[in-house]
């Protein structure tokens, strides 16, 4: 029997039979490996999306996303079934949580317990904030360069003039300007245009806040550039026979003057000749003037001037 065993034959038979032995039960474990991956699968489900549950009436939250991806392993068939129906849901409850900051895990419901899960993210840090509502003045503003040459902006109005501003406390103490932006088109004449409104803080940032009303009716004012010049007086003519006057003076010192912006400014006067060889009495005469050159209208035709006569000593002799 000792012979047989230290028998190098019988040693290397042991030794076939052992490696043949351990090679089916390690192939075995494979197959089965195989068979358990076969049967499952892992999937993403993309954007679905977060239910929050706080007191929306007084409360504002932010930092939570809109949407997360959801990845799920597990029995191909459950896989199957949560990814065509999607009849799951995913959440945040604040209720029981505090004005603050906050690191909150998101949580999910109505998935087979035989599928691994894993939110992305899983975990958000998000603050809780007073909700607060407040009446703001809207500012209406208007690119002048839209504006055609030679006219201007006589004024803006907003209708409503004021809106109500709804955010968080953080946000509604941040607000600098609120605006209602109006583009023209080589505008020549007054329009009207709705306008969004916009809310920005100090730096010019956008503000996450709710406006009510979201849009308001601005009416612009648009005319040609004016501006009032000196009138001046010149005599023209003689008196007639006999006459003489005494004094010349026009009701009006000032008359308007439209054009390009350029050639108003360069007058300094308006002056308009008085033909007094055809006044015979003392009294008010409607004297036309002159449109100067390169102006686009004045805004009277004439103008009065206070004209008193009186005989010459030789005509009273």
């Amino acid at each position: 029997m000792d012979k047989m065993i230290d028998s190098p034959w019988v040693l290397r038979i042991t030794s076939l039979a052992l490696a043949i032995l351990l090679f089916f039960s390690v192939r075995s474990e494979i197959n089965s490996s195989e068979r358990l991956a076969v049967n499952e699968q892992e999937d993403v489900i993309r954007d679905v999306p977060v239910e929050v549950y706080y007191d929306t009436d007084n409360l504002i939250v932010t930092g939570i996303p809109s949407v997360v991806d959801v990845r799920i392993k597990g029995p191909t068939q459950d896989v199957l079934k949560v990814k065509a129906s999607r009849d799951f849901k995913v959440f945040i409850d604040l209720n029981r949580l505090l004005i603050g900051e906050h690191k909150v895990k998101l949580q999910y419901e109505n998935i087979s317990r035989k599928l691994d899960v894993e939110l992305d993210p899983d975990t958000v840090d998000i603050k809780i904030e007073e909700r607060v509502t407040k009446e703001f003045k809207v500012e209406a503003e208007m690119n002048r360069q839209t504006i055609a040459e030679g006219f201007v902006l006589k004024g803006l109005n907003v209708t409503p003039p004021n809106v109500f501003i709804t955010g968080a406390k953080s946000a509604i103490d941040s607000i600098s300007y609120v605006k209602a932006t109006v583009a023209g088109d080589n505008s020549k004449e007054s329009f009207t245009q709705n306008a969004d409104v916009r809310v920005l803080d100090k730096e010019l940032n956008k503000l996450d806040v709710e406006v009510n009303p979201k849009t308001v009716k601005v009416d612009i004012d648009i005319s040609e550039y004016s501006r009032d010049v000196p009138i001046t007086l010149t005599q023209k003519g003689k008196p007639k026979s006999g006459l003489q006057i005494d004094d010349m003076k026009a009701e009006q010192r000032f008359i308007t003057v439209y054009g390009t912006k350029s050639i108003v400014d360069a007058i300094t006067t308006i002056e308009v000749p008085v033909d007094v060889a055809k006044f015979t009495e003392s009294k008010t005469y409607n004297v036309p003037i002159t449109k100067p050159e390169g102006i686009s209208k004045l805004g009277a035709d004439a103008i009065k001037v206070k004209v008193q006569i009186s005989k010459t000593a030789e005509e009273t002799e």
